[in-house]
């Protein structure tokens, strides 16, 4: 017997509010990150391999714990020498911030550049330290 699933699950997390946190991180490549900022353009990757055009926001995480989950799901293959992490203050970005679930999980999506001036550090990746 097959029942719902998750389905109602995920409707019941798109309607509920979630606080922005002050700070977002995204997992960055490093010749991206250090490209955008050497030309002092704003950040236009949203995740591995794909631009902010191609899939419409950047991805990002709240915290530590979807962080770890990530790279254990998407970044596997590359190297940890090869990402950093990106701590951005969310009251210096111009494009808004939407929660939106993926997977079973709220992620936030910035959907805009990220201007270098709201990137307020950059961190080794766990693994990478």
């Amino acid at each position: 017997m097959r029942g719902p699933g998750l389905a109602p699950f995920r409707r019941s997390l798109r309607l509920m509010p979630v606080p922005t946190p002050a700070t977002l991180l995204h997992i960055a490549e490093r010749r991206h990150w250090e490209a955008a900022r050497d030309a002092g353009v704003p950040y236009t990757m949203s995740t591995l391999g794909r631009t902010l055009e191609e899939e419409g926001f950047v991805h990002c995480s709240s915290d530590m714990t979807q962080v770890e989950g990530v790279l254990g799901r998407y970044y596997a293959g590359v190297p940890r020498s090869d990402l950093i992490l990106l701590v951005i203050d969310v009251s210096r970005l111009d494009a808004p911030v939407r929660h939106e679930p993926a997977g079973d999980a709220i992620f936030p999506h910035v959907y805009g550049p990220i201007p270098l001036s709201s990137v307020i550090e950059v961190r080794a990746l766990p693994g990478n330290m």
